[in-house]
């Protein structure tokens, strides 16, 4: 069981914090909610280059690293489509340090022309290396707009193409800074060795006095139900050809995210996994074979992916991985690869509460999600799963009317 005691500041920003004496360290997490889904389509990628901007100075410290790690922390963040996150671990005497330096980042970045374009480079960098210098880099790029037609989730985090970054101007930075990087739009969950009144007066201390902003109610446009299958095939300089299947599922608080994510470990977590006994192992058809699920926010994506043997053409291999989704909707999975899954996702999720960092990240994520208490219940949530469910979330989900295919063939092969 995880503790916490929670506080809410007068411009919204909500406070939780896990005392945890077993260790000298202390974590502290900031959500911010925002993520790609909120950019506009002609402005992507705005919330991945605020990541690295906000790590650029802020209006009193022009180096947001330098005292941190005076102080023995570290730091980091991450972008996705629906959140932007800041973490640091330092020594839980010089929290507060970690409290003023997030606490003035929050106030005003170091808007400067310099600062924008130093680290417009850095992200266009990433984007290169990441999506166009590598092989199968620009998979995403090609099967997002692919499965989505209208709902943001249509363009990766690092944005739609690299123009979007470079015509970014610092007016339109401010605005999307002014509009969500505020207070009221913010969770911060602190774990580790620290008393939760302290930490409630160290948030008074530095974030109360950060004006809230208007916040507008979200206007995303939601995805159709898709009703035809999609293709999609490219030819890449590539090793060897590669197939993804993506089909719609539920959102992330829906019994689709449950129920999805045991299939997906059903069939590839692990040597004894369906996909890889069956299809690496004994047909010995693909070097690689993967299934997982987005858990997004908002209705995600079950994908499941392959690279087939040089001799084996793709056609081939998306009939077998078909075949493998389709006994799913047919036969009931058995009591005991049921039972050994359940197990697993159990063991990884009291693995990772050992850590205070994911303690302070799971209980902002929860938070924003709407309860902070389902860190204490996410497993009974798994454990309560039966197979029939199961078989249905297959029959629903795993329709060539939901599937969207992408064909990724490599040049080396030529056509088989």
């Amino acid at each position: 069981m995880i503790n916490f005691e929670s506080h809410r500041l007068a411009n919204g920003l909500k406070i939780l914090v896990h005392p945890d004496n077993s260790t000298e360290l202390a974590a502290v997490n900031l959500i911010y909610d925002v993520g790609s889904r909120d950019e506009n389509p002609e402005r992507t990628g705005f919330a991945h280059l605020f990541e690295h901007l906000m790590f650029g100075g802020s209006a009193n410290i022009p180096d947001f690293d330098k005292p941190l790690q005076q102080a023995g922390g570290e730091n980091n963040a991450f972008t996705n489509n629906d959140i932007t996150n800041y973490y640091i671990t330092l020594p839980h005497q010089n929290v507060e340090t970690a409290f003023w330096l997030e606490s003035d980042r929050m106030l005003e970045l170091d808007f400067s022309q310099k600062n924008l374009d130093t680290q417009k480079k850095v992200v266009i960098e990433e984007f290169n290396q990441s999506y166009f210098n590598q092989p199968y880099g620009d998979v995403w790029l090609l099967l997002r707009p692919l499965v989505y037609n209208q709902h943001p989730y249509r363009w990766p985090t690092i944005g739609k193409e690299v123009a979007h970054i470079e015509n970014a101007e610092l007016k339109s930075v401010k605005e999307f800074f002014n509009r969500f990087y505020t207070p009221n739009n913010a969770i911060l969950t602190v774990a580790g060795k620290v008393d939760p009144d302290n930490i409630f007066k160290l948030a008074e201390k530095w974030f109360d006095d950060i004006p809230q902003s208007s916040l507008s109610e979200r206007q995303i446009i939601q995805e159709a139900p898709q009703k035809t299958p999609r293709k999609l095939e490219v030819h890449r300089p590539v090793p060897n050809d590669a197939i993804y299947v993506a089909f719609h599922m539920g959102k992330r608080c829906s019994s689709d995210f449950y129920q999805g994510d045991l299939i997906s470990d059903i069939l590839s977590n692990g040597n004894s996994s369906r996909l890889l006994r069956k299809l690496v192992k004994e047909e010995q058809k693909f070097t690689d074979v993967n299934a997982f699920i987005t858990g997004d926010h908002d209705p995600g994506l079950f994908v499941v992916t392959g690279k087939p043997r040089p001799e084996v053409p793709i056609e081939e291999a998306r009939d077998l991985l078909l075949h493998e989704l389709n006994k799913l909707t047919k036969t009931i999975i058995g009591k005991e690869e049921l039972n050994k899954v359940k197990n697993k996702v159990e063991a990884n999720f009291s693995y990772g509460q050992t850590s205070i960092l994911n303690k302070a990240m799971n209980l902002g994520l929860f938070t924003l999600l709407g309860d902070p208490n389902m860190v204490n219940t996410e497993v009974d949530k798994y454990r309560s799963i039966e197979a029939e469910e199961l078989m249905e979330f297959a029959q629903n989900t795993f329709t060539e009317n939901n599937s969207s295919i992408l064909y990724y063939r490599s040049l080396n092969n030529g056509d088989k």
